[in-house]
């Protein structure tokens, strides 16, 4: 274990707390969300640097932080859709997408491979995290900028649940580039996947579906990165 390690475990044990925070509604518990998750957010980047800067990148690393940020996009998205705050149904697509990536990315393990999350994917993350900002700050902003300028903005081609919507709004722009973009990294990762395990899985060469006790032909006992 390591100090960038021990920050990704750190993000995950947020990702409950911030539920929680938002669940239950305690007194300014967006502004509290907000903060929370920005700050298990910031944790996402200083692992990720700490672990290169002092090459100390790690398999274990490698596997826990996309985990880590799957929980806390997830733990976030179902707490919005609990508030009215973000459309179940883009929440479901981004949140399958974590899930069927976790599998490939378990059984690509198995296999003896690790494959990184590539540009697309750190895009996703990133358009994930404005949004969801977005979503928990526009209740708190939008009424303040609405009555300093006396401007609804957005209303004409998004239809939101609230008569002045510039930070929801752009946090319903943000969520559908989030979604464009989950759905893009998923078809490159199940490329990359294709082309390392996806052979072995049907030619039963594989550690998963070849016959047991039988050492598979092409098995690598170091994993190797897909970046």
């Amino acid at each position: 274990m390591n100090l960038p390690n021990y920050l990704t475990f750190a993000r995950i044990l947020m990702v409950p707390i911030l539920v929680v925070v938002l669940m239950t509604r305690v007194q300014n518990h967006l502004i509290i969300g907000v903060s929370l998750f920005w700050i298990a957010s910031l944790t996402d980047w200083l692992d990720g640097y700490l672990a290169r800067r002092w090459n100390e990148v790690t398999v274990l690393g490698k596997l826990l932080d996309p985990l880590a940020d799957k929980l806390l996009v997830a733990g976030a998205l179902m707490s919005l859709v609990e508030l009215n705050l973000a459309p179940a149904w883009m929440a479901f697509i981004i949140i399958a997408r974590e899930f069927a990536i976790t599998g490939l990315r378990g059984i690509a393990s198995e296999e003896g491979v690790t494959i990184q999350a590539g540009t697309v994917g750190k895009w996703k993350l990133g358009a994930q995290v404005a949004a969801i900002s977005c979503l928990m700050l526009g209740t708190k902003l939008d009424p303040w900028l609405f009555a300093t300028t006396h401007r609804e903005i957005f209303v004409f081609f998004i239809r939101l649940n609230r008569p002045y919507a510039f930070v929801m709004g752009a946090g319903m722009i943000l969520m559908w580039i989030a979604v464009i973009l989950a759905i893009w990294s998923a078809a490159v990762y199940f490329k990359d996947f294709w082309d390392v395990v996806g052979e072995r899985l049907f030619d039963r060469s594989g550690k998963l579906t070849g016959k047991p006790g039988e050492r598979p032909a092409n098995h690598r006992d170091e994993g190797s990165n897909i970046q």
